[in-house]
């Protein structure tokens, strides 16, 4: 079985977002970059695919600048076996990435995607159901366990009730929540070795896909600063204050 993980490069989940001057978007000069927290652990529910006999192949794609090649190779060297870099400028919308990745799809024949359920930028949540639509494969989103029993993919899921687990036949498009595993850390070897590894790269222009901007960012801002609380005296202030500062209750 051979499997396809897309990754995004986005601020590290460590640092604190910083807003440009003119409120354009975010800060992203000298700012620390990394792979997205749910994407990462889709690539590991790839590797202990991988190390379980399941698979035979694990793949990385990323579409993003030249600077995303060092999130491919993080991908390599916590064991993904080669790399795919589309190289971009530019912002892409959801539709476009999944339109991209249907493209992908097609000269890779890949029997499972693993995707993050969503990105900690932007919180679309929508490039895997996109894609599963344009491929016609089943999907399963928000996985929280996965595995193969005899040539069907089991997906258990989170729900309000409880747990749900879906059966669905290969190929299948399947998003990773939190709790699906823990990433691995990358060993110093494993990040020598994945230096070795094949990663190819070629313009996203190769994949002529028809660009979707159906949006547009119209400004960023930083969320208001909460006031300094203040302690009352006794309850009646309390009701007092809630009533005709606050104006909470009526």
């Amino acid at each position: 079985m051979k499997l396809l993980v897309a990754i995004k490069r986005v601020v590290d989940y460590n640092v604190k977002i910083r807003v440009k001057g003119d409120g354009s978007d975010v800060e992203l000069a000298n700012v620390k970059m990394g792979i997205n927290p749910f994407c990462e652990i889709a690539v590991e529910e790839g590797v202990r695919l991988r190390e379980a006999g399941v698979a035979s192949e694990l793949v990385v794609v990323t579409f993003g600048p030249d600077a995303a090649a060092e999130q491919l190779r993080h991908g390599l060297a916590l064991g993904a076996d080669r790399a795919l870099h589309y190289v971009t400028d530019e912002t892409l919308a959801p539709l476009t990435v999944a339109r991209a990745l249907h493209k992908v799809c097609e000269q890779e024949q890949p029997d499972l995607v693993l995707l993050g359920k969503q990105s900690i930028d932007s919180d679309n949540n929508q490039v895997a159901q996109m894609l599963a639509a344009l491929n016609d494969w089943p999907l399963a989103t928000c996985a929280s366990a996965l595995k193969v029993e005899a040539g069907e993919l089991l997906v258990t899921r989170e729900i309000d009730g409880g747990l749900e687990t879906l059966g669905m036949p290969l190929p299948a498009v399947v998003s990773a929540d939190l709790r699906l595993n823990e990433p691995r850390f990358a060993s110093l070897p494993n990040i020598m070795k994945a230096k070795r590894k094949p990663l190819d790269s070629a313009p996203f222009s190769t994949l002529a896909v028809e660009a979707a901007n159906q949006t547009r960012l119209l400004g960023v801002m930083a969320p208001p600063a909460r006031s300094a609380g203040i302690k009352v005296g006794s309850v009646d202030e309390l009701v007092d204050k809630l009533k005709h500062e606050a104006k909470v209750l009526p």
